[in-house]
This record gives C-alpha cells, sequence and structure tokens, in this order.
C-alpha cells in the first residue's frame, strides 16, 4: 500500500501495539502505513512545582492532548489541581531513589542516564520541554525530535562560576566533585544538543545562548501567558511590586535594598532560598508575603504602582502578567525584559545591574509616571498571550513535520 507515496519503516526486536491501535513487527522487514495522525510525544525534566516552563507543556498539551508525558520525576500533590493531574505520565527510574520527589537535584549525575531510557519508538514526533536534561531522549531517524528550550543549563554554562560560589563549591573536596560532575554533564549536554533535529527558543537572548553554546540556530516562539485573567484598568495604588522565586539570580535582595533606600512601599511575592534571609533583613521596611494563590498575585498586579525586576530572566513570564494588569515595569535591560518592555511606553530599563542602576530606574519611572496609560500596557501584552502561541507553535511544528516526512521517503 502507499499513501502520498510516502513509505516508513519501523524495526525492532519484537511486536507491539502501541496506543493508536496500529500494529508493526518489530525485527523483521515490515512497514507500517501513516494515516495522517501525527503521534507525539512530550518530554518534561520534572514535575515538581507548576513554574513558567510547566505553563508551556501545559500548553502543547492542549493542541495535542493525547500525547503522554514523559518526566524524570512526579510529584502528584504539587501538580493537584493542575492539567497534569490526571494526565499519562511516565516518570524514570530515579522516581523511586530515596528522596527523590523534594530532593531530585541531587540525581542530576544520574540525569542523562535516566532521560536515555525512555521509550519513544511508537510516536512521530517528540517535543522536549528542555531547561537541563529532556532534549537528550534518544529517536530514531525516522522521528523528528523538535526541543522547546527555555535555556541552555544555566548552572553548567553561563551561571557556573555564579553557581559554584552561592553554593560553596569552589574549593575543596566537594567542590572538586561538582566541578568534575558539571565538566561530565556540560561534554554530555553538547552530545545531547546533536540529538535535536529543530529547536525553539522562548526568546531572542535564549537563541543567541543556544547558537554561543551549542552552535545551532532556533527559531524563536515566546511562551504562552494568561493574559486574559487580568485587568489592566484598575486605579493604582503607592506600593512598588515584586513577585517570583527568592533564588540569587533573580536579584530581589537589590530591589528590595534600593527601595528601602527610596523609603518607598515595596510589597514581595513568592518564596524560596532567600525568603527567610530577605526577610530578617528588611521584614521592618518591606512587606513579604510569601506564595500566594494567583488571585492574590493577580490583584495586586493591578493595583501596583509599578512592577520591580532586577534579574536577568531567560524570558520573564511575570513581566508579561505584570504588564497584562497595566502596571509599568521597571526592570534590568538584560535577557528577556529587554524583549518584553518598551523603554519609556509601557516602563524603564535600567542597565546598570546594581542598587544604584535600580534606584535610577525607579527615579526615571517617577519623573515621568503620568505618561504611563495601564489599558495601553496591558493591550501590549496580548501578543504573548496562550492563544498567539498555540496557533503559531501548533503551525510551525505540522509545517517541520510535513517538511520532514518529504525527507523520509524510501526510494
Amino acid at each position: 500500500m502507499l499513501e502520498n507515496g510516502i513509505v516508513y519503516e519501523r524495526s525492532g526486536a519484537t511486536q507491539a501495539k502501541h496506543q493508536y491501535g496500529r500494529t508493526w513487527q518489530l525485527g523483521t522487514t515490515a512497514h507500517e502505513w501513516y494515516d495522517g495522525v501525527m503521534r507525539v510525544a512530550i518530554v518534561h525534566e520534572w514535575l515538581t512545582r507548576i513554574a513558567g516552563s510547566e505553563r508551556v507543556v501545559e500548553a502543547i498539551m492542549a493542541i495535542w492532548p493525547d500525547a503522554p508525558v514523559f518526566t524524570l520525576v512526579c510529584d502528584r500533590k504539587e501538580v493537584k489541581g493542575s492539567t497534569f493531574e490526571n494526565k499519562d505520565i511516565t516518570t524514570s527510574f530515579i522516581q523511586r531513589l530515596p528522596g527523590a520527589r523534594r530532593k531530585f537535584r541531587r540525581y542530576l549525575s544520574l540525569m542523562p542516564l535516566a532521560v536515555e531510557q525512555f521509550d519513544l519508538r511508537e510516536f512521530d514526533v517528540i517535543i522536549s520541554s528542555s531547561h537541563a536534561v529532556a532534549k537528550g531522549v534518544l529517536t530514531r531517524a525516522d522521528q523528528l525530535h523538535i526541543s522547546y528550550t527555555h535555556t541552555p543549563m544555566r548552572y553548567a554554562w553561563d551561571m557556573y562560576q555564579p553557581y559554584l560560589e552561592t553554593h560553596g563549591l569552589k574549593h575543596g573536596v566537594r567542590g572538586m566533585l561538582a566541578k568534575y560532575i558539571l565538566h561530565r554533564i556540560r561534554k554530555w549536554d553538547v552530545l545531547a544538543a546533536n540529538r535535536v533535529d529543530k529547536f525553539v527558543a522562548n526568546s531572542t537572548y535564549i537563541a543567541r545562548r543556544i547558537q554561543k553554546t551549542y552552535r545551532r540556530d532556533a527559531t524563536v516562539i515566546h511562551p504562552p501567558v494568561d493574559v486574559n485573567r487580568f485587568e489592566s484598568g484598575k486605579n493604582r495604588d503607592s506600593f512598588y511590586l515584586a513577585v517570583g522565586r527568592m533564588v540569587p539570580y533573580k536579584k530581589f535582595g537589590l530591589v528590595a535594598e534600593a527601595l528601602k533606600r527610596m523609603e518607598r512601599e515595596l510589597i514581595v511575592i513568592g518564596e524560596g532560598k532567600e525568603y527567610t534571609k530577605l526577610n530578617r533583613q528588611y521584614g521592618e521596611s518591606i512587606q513579604f508575603l510569601g506564595r500566594c494563590t494567583d488571585e492574590v498575585v493577580a490583584d495586586h498586579m493591578e493595583r501596583c504602582r509599578a512592577f520591580v525586576y532586577a534579574g536577568e530572566e531567560d524570558f520573564g513570564i511575570t513581566l508579561v502578567e505584570a504588564q497584562a494588569a497595566g502596571a509599568p515595569i521597571i526592570a534590568f535591560g538584560k535577557g528577556g525584559a529587554a524583549e518584553i518592555v518598551k523603554d519609556g511606553l509601557t516602563g524603564i530599563l535600567f542597565n546598570d545591574q546594581s542598587v544604584e542602576g535600580c534606584m535610577e530606574g525607579i527615579r526615571r519611572f517617577e519623573s515621568s509616571e503620568s505618561e504611563f496609560n495601564s489599558e495601553d500596557i496591558g493591550k501590549s501584552a496580548k501578543k504573548f498571550g496562550t492563544d498567539e502561541f498555540s496557533s503559531r507553535f501548533k503551525s510551525w511544528v505540522e509545517k517541520e513535520w510535513k517538511q520532514f516526512q518529504g525527507k523520509s521517503i524510501i526510494s
């Protein structure tokens, strides 16, 4: 039989039947004829909380609802109430190791091996959502592997030295062991990048990092943001707002110090490694709310005087959310912020990632505050909406699959 002039071949060791109802004889010269259904699998590093990269996976799942998800570790309690709760999820052997759901990062050295064990033979298109090892899955020559890359592995590449300093690994036996493991991880990471057929980056900034790290081009498709859940026309209050995970590279301490020196009101929402330290240091002058519901976050974004962010972000979903809520943005002008914020129109970008630089950005904002229109700022966020992502990503993947099929013709 021949369909559209294209023939595909499967090979292996035993007979198998997959979820789409087709059966083929592995280990023989049997051929299978496609009926036009593109069988998709999704690979994600770990499902231990719902954050930006998980929202991307949720949007991809909405496009291909039958696609199963493969992940190294899944904490079912943390994904309860999300679209992952009743999803077909396959985990790796790391899931069964002691403390893996909470302390999965301790098994970093095993992750390359673990991700290579996923059996993806029955799928046509594999979409990996990767900021670490997901792109390292093994695929055949007749399978299209697309990697939606949130970032090359930060702690192995761009942030290698800061990572060692932050975790006290610059010296000593533990430091030498960490350096050796990360050296091996870097070598594997470049090898794994060669397994990807097409890269997609979440920002131009990340596309440049992919080119620098892997010497590969990437198509830029910004991640989906649920911009429709925000209102941009509310009256603004007097407080500044910062939202996110309190980890060193996001520079919450820098923002807190800047607002404290300027004697401005600041509310911080989020939790993380630095929460206790920053709350102890700045708790008397700054309000720390900890982890809040989406509704509380949205309410504060819709009412804040401005949203302040001093980190160098790969993209910056919270920046888009704040913009959708009509909040002017005051942000360090590098990374994803430079693609989201229009300096002087939707916010202020400052060039010096320091307390003084942040203070100067706030002064610039306050000197022209009346020129910012919340409704116009909210409209500017629409281009980052979920519908826009879904439409563009779906059509791009289908186009790439069609082109890939043409290259798979057996003469």
